[in-house]
């Protein structure tokens, strides 16, 4: 039997896109000479829908969707996720289509609600098994964290005497994911003695990446079809069981863990010479992050309706990356970089912006601003008689930097993007409707530290300095006032970052970051700057989630909070 694993990027509430390109895989499948076609969890609403399951009429039009695509199934079996209304009930089911119809659906019986997943809010768990009784094959059918939680629904499928067990899913992407799901995998394959087919859906969503990265392993555990991360792909694999009499299901197993056996009738093609298989290598750590970095970008540009971003270029290595990452994405020429300098704008930070333009192709722009700032001082100037400069005037200068690239943005309708890294917003080290203005926030879940690495992988993956090494060794500055270091205000990024590291992502305590040879007071004001600037992250723009803690939906701290450990 030959199976086609369609990872597809779908893209949430656009139900009649999604419709199309199912209707399109499928006759790609057929070409290939498939007779079993699966598609991720939920993809005919786009993963995740959130509030928007809460509306009958999307519910009802994804439902429409869903028999219009049965309709085009003919002798073949179709797997694809969608919410199913039943009763009063919604649950996160995979539709079972054959012969023209709904042959039945698997409801997914694993409701995560941790980290970015909110399932339990709309969703009823399930409490049946589905076994597919396909020409003598057993396919066992499960969704996402079914499969992650052991013992669970994959085991009870393997007890019923699935050959394979079949798992739709949409796993956001964090960095090292994809190890952890494959180990994870190899280990249900082997324990339970089944060849496992795990699909992932790709591309990006708001503040999420999916990474596709879609395999197939046998019940020795071993990878035979590997997709690849952060791409679009369709690809077969022939599958052979161990018996073709359908009379060996365990039919007191089925009967005493309440299984459903549909039974599903396929044509097989005699043409099987065709086929697209895969056996994608890992990439590495800053391949990876890159990657998702350019498609979470990518996905948020498009799918929302822009065409061009705009961004604030200061001669530092954040913005430096942002254009250079916005230019893979998207194209040179729908980016455009902008040069806002004051004052405090050394020569070196002019000629390297003047280089990365250059050495990148963009579009750019230079707009001064001492002019502007000198206008809002005197503007001040009576109510600030006699008061010392201070953090307020180094604000006014970001703020005025903000205004300009929203004026760009209502002008020409380009999306602003916002260049602050993870190390800068956990500490509060960026300016409110200044520098955190922008549309969508590249960097807001990498470390200062991973900034640099991603910088240099940059420039390898290019061949040449598209980033100018002058960009990458230069001490940090916002240059708001002479002779200003990130130093003079944060600890250096190589001690600050694995202490934000071991609070945020691994949520150790005081003394057990101390443990690990940092000073204790220095833990201790770090990790009060960080809950104290939770005000500022609530307002911060979204951005991409690439680690196992991004602020946000995975790390909701109240603002009014008198809590110190």
């Amino acid at each position: 039997m030959r199976i086609a694993l369609c990872q597809l990027d779908f893209t949430v509430g656009d139900i009649s896109g999604n419709v199309r390109k199912v209707l399109d895989a499928m006759a790609k499948c057929r070409d290939y000479g498939a007779e079993i076609f699966i598609f991720p969890e939920l993809a005919l609403s786009g993963y995740p829908p959130e509030d928007l399951l809460f509306k009958k009429d999307f519910i009802r039009d994804v439902k429409m969707g869903l028999e219009k695509i049965a309709g085009e199934v003919r002798e073949e079996l179709l797997i694809i996720g969608f919410p199913e209304q039943s009763g009063d009930d919604l649950y996160n089911s995979a539709a079972i289509l054959n012969n023209g119809r709904i042959a039945g659906t698997y409801k997914k019986a694993c409701l995560p609600n941790y980290g970015v997943f909110d399932e339990k809010r709309y969703f009823t768990p399930g409490s049946d098994l589905v076994l597919l009784d396909c020409n003598g094959l057993r396919i066992g059918v499960n969704i996402c964290e079914d499969i992650w939680v052991s013992p669970g629904v994959t085991e009870q499928l393997s007890a019923c005497g699935a050959d394979l067990i079949v798992n739709i899913s949409a796993s956001p992407y964090h960095r090292g994911k994809i190890r952890e799901r494959i180990d994870m995998l190899s280990e249900r394959a082997v324990s339970n003695r089944t060849t496992i087919c795990y699909l992932n859906t790709v591309g990006g969503q708001d503040e999420l990446v999916f990474d596709g990265g879609s395999a197939v392993l046998n019940d020795r555990g071993e990878l035979i079809l590997r997709m690849p991360q952060f791409e679009e792909c369709i690809a077969c694999f022939d599958f052979v069981p161990r018996t073709v009499d359908s009379s060996l299901i365990n039919k007191s197993r089925v009967d005493q863990l309440n299984a459903g056996v549909i039974k599903v009738d396929i044509k097989q093609r005699g043409n099987k010479e065709k086929i697209l298989n895969s056996m994608c290598p890992d990439l590495g750590e800053e391949e990876e992050v890159f990657s998702a970095l350019k498609t979470g970008l990518r996905d948020y540009v498009y799918k929302n309706g822009f065409r061009k971003v705009v961004v604030g270029v200061s001669g530092g290595i954040d913005s430096a990356l942002t254009v250079a990452i916005a230019a893979e994405a998207l194209g040179k020429e729908n980016v455009v970089g902008a040069t806002m300098p004051s004052r405090y704008t050394s020569d070196e930070s002019k000629e390297m912006s003047k280089r990365l333009f250059d050495n990148l192709g963009i579009e750019h722009i230079d707009i001064p601003i001492d002019d502007i700032f000198q206008a809002y001082l005197k503007s001040l100037e009576r109510d600030f008689a006699q008061l010392p400069a201070d953090i307020t005037e180094e604000n006014i200068q970001a703020r005025i930097r903000g205004n300009i690239l929203m004026a760009f943005s209502n002008k020409f309708g380009y999306l602003v993007l916002n260049t602050g890294n993870k190390s800068e917003v956990s500490m509060g080290y960026c300016t409110l409707y200044g520098d955190m203005a922008g549309g969508f926030a590249v960097l807001k879940d990498v470390l200062k530290t991973w900034v640099y690495k991603l910088a240099n992988y940059c420039n390898k993956r290019s061949g040449f300095e598209a980033i100018p090494s002058g960009i990458i060794l230069r001490e940090p500055t916002a240059e708001l006032r002479l002779n200003q270091k990130d130093s003079d205000t944060i600890p250096p990024y190589r001690i600050l970052d694995p202490i934000l590291d071991a609070y945020i992502e691994d949520e150790l305590d005081v003394n057990s970051i101390r443990a690990l040879g940092f000073d204790r007071n220095l833990v201790k004001s770090i990790i009060k700057k960080v809950d104290r600037n939770e005000y500022k992250r609530r307002q911060a723009p979204p951005g991409i989630k690439i680690t196992v803690k991004a602020f946000g939906r995975d790390r909701r701290f109240p603002i009014t909070n008198k809590y110190s450990n």
